[in-house]
């Protein structure tokens, strides 16, 4: 008999396999626990009479309402409206956020011209601009993404900003000593170190989009979630007004998520980020 080692797998390694499949999974339902007793109470407090479905539609109410739209066309329709205004806002505000950013952060002139300004935009209410921005671009889309551009730009212009003034000063000094360029010291070192806080930056300016976005769309507006959810006020359908507080709802919990997926896929490499997957 040969003395070959058979290795067989020890209780406790078969434990930890077996946790670190299913706690992905316990955390997803964890998740989503309480939202949905939340719901399953709403659904009681309306079938036992507690709550009037006349103010407030059951949830049973509002898919029915939800199916019905979507058969005749109604949703998806001002569903792909309200996609277009709050995807090319933040597009603008992502360019804005980050050109500004770029500028106060990497220079002490560049600060002092910019971000006076912009902490005073950022205290303006949206509604008090939107006679403004009416009277500047008119009635159609323009005002509508300026509005969604303008107040999702703050949040990544505030993160970048912050995350650039915190490299390390010491990587700034080694790549003066490595005589590397103005252009690759930006796109090696800068961004990079700053990609963290840029991503918290984005994700609340996604949460922020959706919010400006209601805003604009109740306002002169033909299409979109928003302007559904107004024509349902004139008749007091309070279950098409829920229906589009709940697809507002899951396009920010979805447009997270998506950002999240982009915070572990860009950030793999931090050895932090990694240490808190495999916790």
């Amino acid at each position: 008999m040969s003395g070959t080692l058979i290795r067989t797998a020890s209780p406790v390694t078969e434990r930890g396999r077996v946790r670190s499949v299913w706690r992905p999974r316990l955390g997803v339902l964890t998740r989503y626990a309480s939202p949905v007793l939340l719901v399953l109470l709403w659904q009681a407090g309306c079938s036992a009479g507690l709550l009037s479905t006349r103010l407030v539609a059951s949830p049973a109410q509002i898919v029915a309402t939800g199916w019905t739209l979507a058969k005749d066309g109604t949703l998806q329709t001002n569903l792909l409206v309200s996609l277009a205004r709050a995807g090319a806002g933040l597009g603008i505000a992502f360019v804005a956020g980050v050109s500004l950013a770029l500028v106060a952060g990497l220079s002490r002139l560049g600060e002092d011209i910019v971000d006076a300004p912009l902490q005073i935009l950022r205290t303006l209410p949206a509604l008090a601009l939107v006679p403004l921005f009416i009277l500047w671009f008119g009635i159609g889309e323009t005002p509508k993404i300026a509005l969604v551009a303008l107040g999702s730009s703050f949040p990544i212009y505030l993160n970048l900003h912050k995350g650039i003034r915190s490299i390390d000063p010491k990587l700034l000094e080694m790549t003066r000593t490595l005589g590397l360029s103005r252009a690759r010291t930006i796109r090696d070192v800068i961004l990079p170190g700053a990609l963290p806080d840029l991503l918290v930056g984005l994700r609340f300016a996604v949460g922020i989009s959706w919010l400006m976005l209601v805003v604009a769309e109740q306002v002169n507006a033909d299409s979109g979630i928003g302007h559904m959810m107004m024509d349902a006020e004139d008749f007091l359908r309070t279950d098409i007004i829920l229906v589009g507080l709940v697809i507002y709802g899951l396009l920010g919990l979805v447009s997270d998520q998506i950002v999240r997926f982009l915070e572990t896929a860009l950030l793999s490499w931090r050895p932090s980020h990694r240490a808190a997957r495999s916790a």
